[in-house]
């Protein structure tokens, strides 16, 4: 009896590891092709990068876009709103990726200007740029815990959110430290620390043999 009982586990667990196998190659292949997506855009953005002056911000820029749109939609950047002051303006890809840049190498100088860091001005690429002014007078420094507060005290009860309001937001970051959810009108407080990994993953896949 127990060694039956042995052997149900022993297939059971073989069983489980083969689905997390199965389920970590489908992650890795699908990430793999939105990376391939995405760097199709390399030659755009490396130009564009360094007409506006932020050629040693290419990394970020493309990271940008993978977190944005997974290279997968006509306004990569989702920089409609930041150039038109609303949404579903941008009409072409190349349109996207300069209104982007531009947007974010105004947030950089502006991050520079106030002695804040580059992840201050990749958060306000999201936020807005009023975000760098509140991160320099609260120790120059990003923090998913600054940004928060940001969202919850700052930006949402000015975009019409007075009772701090939550809704779901299923991303690996965003579960892990708080199970998923963000302030409505809020803004993404992870964003930052989204692009950081996204970063690092693009650099990672880009290594893979196929």
């Amino acid at each position: 009896m127990k060694r039956k009982r042995k052997s149900i586990i022993g297939r059971l667990f073989m069983l489980f590891l083969l689905i997390v196998l199965i389920i970590g190659i489908r992650y890795i292949y699908m990430l793999k092709k939105q990376v391939t997506e995405v760097n199709k855009w390399q030659e755009t953005v490396s130009q564009t990068a360094e007409e506006y002056g932020i050629s040693e911000y290419e990394d970020i820029v493309m990271a940008i876009i993978l977190t944005e749109t997974k290279g997968n939609h006509i306004d990569l950047m989702q920089s409609s709103e930041s150039k038109y002051g609303t949404t579903n303006q941008i009409t072409t890809s190349e349109e996207s990726i300069h209104s982007g840049v531009a947007h974010l190498a105004e947030v950089i100088n502006e991050s520079n200007n106030q002695g804040t860091d580059i992840w201050t001005a990749v958060q306000a690429y999201n936020f807005g740029s009023n975000y760098i002014n509140y991160v320099s007078k609260n120790g120059n420094k990003n923090t998913i815990e600054l940004a928060e507060t940001y969202s919850r005290d700052i930006l949402a009860p000015m975009l019409g959110n007075n009772t701090g309001k939550q809704y779901r937001y299923m991303n690996p970051q965003a579960f892990m430290r708080n199970r998923g959810y963000l302030y409505e009108n809020g803004g993404n407080f992870f964003y930052a620390d989204i692009v950081r990994w996204n970063m690092s993953i693009m650099k990672k896949i880009d290594k893979l043999p196929f």
